[in-house]
């Protein structure tokens, strides 16, 4: 039998090919197989966990409220206060609020003109419209004393003009 050109070159290109693949595949089957690698666990010893720091914050000093108030002035021979007057008590009524459970003196004052007994009388009601004053602004009218003290307690001259006008005077004190 004789084999033509043309059946043997696709036989032997078929043999060869799988010569070829035999050979890799033996190949591949010669090489060892590497060995499963076994992963090291590393232990970790749990730390106990500590707390975080917790800022501690300064307590907001509390302001203390100013309770020196002297310059409450009045006009000649009344309770009437005078418009610049108003101010301060605005102020002595913020003050106030800070602390409403506060005690306060009212101490009422004249200036040495009329008699000792109308001067006293005018520096109690004088103490009286102060306290008026505080309690229209929000205030608790029990937490008011008052005190009439005459020409008693002048704190200028009262020979003189512009001491008289000071000394006509409601002083407000913590008691």
């Amino acid at each position: 039998m004789k084999l033509t050109k043309s059946i043997l070159l696709p036989v032997l290109f078929g043999l060869l090919s799988i010569s070829l693949f035999s050979c890799k595949t033996k190949k591949l089957a010669a090489k060892p197989v590497p060995a499963p690698t076994v992963k090291e666990t590393q232990v970790v010893t749990k730390q106990p966990e500590t707390p975080p720091v917790q800022k501690v914050e300064e307590p907001t000093p509390i302001e203390k409220p100013n309770f020196n108030f002297k310059n409450v002035q009045f006009e000649f021979n009344s309770d009437v206060l005078k418009t610049s007057s108003y101010a301060i008590l605005d102020k002595v009524i913020a003050e106030i609020k800070k602390e409403p459970t506060a005690k306060f003196a009212l101490n009422g004052n004249s200036s040495a003109e009329g008699s000792a007994e109308r001067n006293m009388s005018l520096s109690v009601d004088r103490a009286n419209s102060v306290k008026t004053y505080l309690v229209n602004g929000g205030l608790a009218g029990s937490n008011f004393t008052i005190n009439g003290n005459g020409e008693s307690k002048p704190i200028e001259d009262n020979k003189t003009e512009a001491g008289r006008i000071i000394n006509r005077r409601v002083e407000i004190t913590r008691n």
